[in-house]
């Protein structure tokens, strides 16, 4: 494997550091979670205790001061340890980065220390029962009655929703403006009309709280706006091209250590007084997938490189997003069979890592959305626009 060059001696002791807390502290927990279907409370206190939590937090909110390399070995680790259960990605980098990249000074003093310490858990609600990867198509409404907000509407898919105690809401505050009319609301555990639907049951994710949620009249203070009414969707359009790098990332890092993983199956595993291992048609399936992740390894690094000088654009992101998190599915698709009967067995990694790799295609854009979003990027005329 060519060898990476992003992170310093000091990431990689970080990197020791999440691989003990995920062997003493989620590790042996997991298969629980995935029973009840959600991780314990506790797990969040000790991660924010380690320094797990909004790693490039700046330390006058509380975070340790790190940069997003951290926060990247934080998601390969959990995800090469198919522990993802702890909704830790999306709390510390998508809630915890629009309250320190657009909240006011109070909104950031009184919630990202909480964040950072695992006191408060965040989501973000954008999903709806009629409304997916098109934002525009939302039906949530938080209309000015005197001071406040009132939000009507519901979300569906909301990772973390269970145990949230802040939430990112995506409203339309003026229905009539399209996507000039989408603000950002934070709604707090607790407040009057805000209620938790049931726990959905995923085919993967098992551990992971997903959970639809209901607004009804909730009244939210201005001070909750998250910016001013009407830049939400510009909000979302500029942290995109990072939350869909987060995808590509844990994708190349689930299909790398479910290789390795392979690799070491089929040399104990024999058939017919045979290693597999020694099979041409192993050998050669197992040269694919080794070169389709070495491929995803080498592009994903040149994002994150772009993400850091600030160069990193919409279309590259949502490529990197597209060929990874098929990639994913495609090569540990191919891993499984590998494992035979096994391979279909819950308690074998490569079994839930197959499971959790399918909505890595749906979750943050489908396929087809990113493949739109090229296309337009490359100069082909949008048909559903008329242009």
């Amino acid at each position: 494997m060519i060898e990476r060059t992003l992170f310093s001696s000091e990431h990689e002791l970080f990197r020791d550091t999440v691989r003990r807390f995920i062997a003493d502290h989620v590790a042996q927990q997991h298969a629980s979670w995935e029973e009840q279907g959600y991780v314990d409370r506790d797990v969040w206190l000790k991660a924010g205790e380690a320094g797990l939590l909004c790693t490039s937090i700046p330390e006058t909110y509380g975070g340790v001061g790190g940069d997003r390399l951290a926060s990247i070995v934080v998601m390969e680790e959990f995800s090469a340890a198919v522990a993802n259960g702890p909704g830790f990605g999306l709390h510390s980098e998508i809630v915890a980065p629009y309250l320190l990249h657009y909240g006011s000074e109070e909104q950031k003093q009184r919630y990202l220390p909480r964040l950072t310490r695992g006191e408060l858990i965040g989501a973000i609600a954008m999903t709806e029962p009629a409304a997916g990867s098109d934002l525009q198509g939302i039906r949530t409404t938080a209309v000015l009655d005197g001071q406040d907000y009132v939000l009507n509407g519901s979300k569906t898919f909301i990772t973390n929703g269970w145990l949230s105690d802040l939430v990112i809401v995506v409203a339309k505050t003026d229905p009539a403006a399209g996507a000039k009319g989408i603000s950002l609301l934070l709604v707090e555990r607790g407040m009057p009309g805000f209620e938790k639907g049931q726990r959905l049951k995923k085919a993967g994710l098992k551990a992971q709280d997903t959970a639809e949620l209901f607004f009804n009249q909730v009244r939210v203070p201005p001070g909750n706006l998250l910016g001013r009414p009407g830049e939400g969707f510009v909000f979302l359009m500029q942290q995109l091209p990072w939350e869909r790098l987060q995808i590509a990332v844990g994708a190349v890092a689930a299909a790398r250590a479910s290789l390795e993983r392979t690799i070491a199956y089929v040399g104990e595993r024999r058939a017919f007084g045979t290693a597999l291992a020694g099979f041409q048609n192993t050998r050669y399936t197992l040269a694919d997938v080794a070169t389709e992740v070495q491929v995803g390894q080498v592009f994903v690094d040149r994002c994150i490189e772009l993400m850091e000088a600030g160069k990193l654009d919409s279309a590259t992101a949502s490529m990197a997003k597209l060929w990874c998190s098929e990639m994913q599915f495609r090569t540990i698709d191919a891993c499984v069979q590998l494992h035979g009967g096994y391979g279909y067995m819950w308690e074998f990694p490569i079994t839930r890592a197959w499971a959790d790799a399918r909505v890595q295609r749906i979750y943050g854009g489908t396929s087809e959305i990113m493949k739109e979003l090229i296309a337009r990027s490359i100069g082909l005329p949008d048909v559903s626009r008329g242009r």
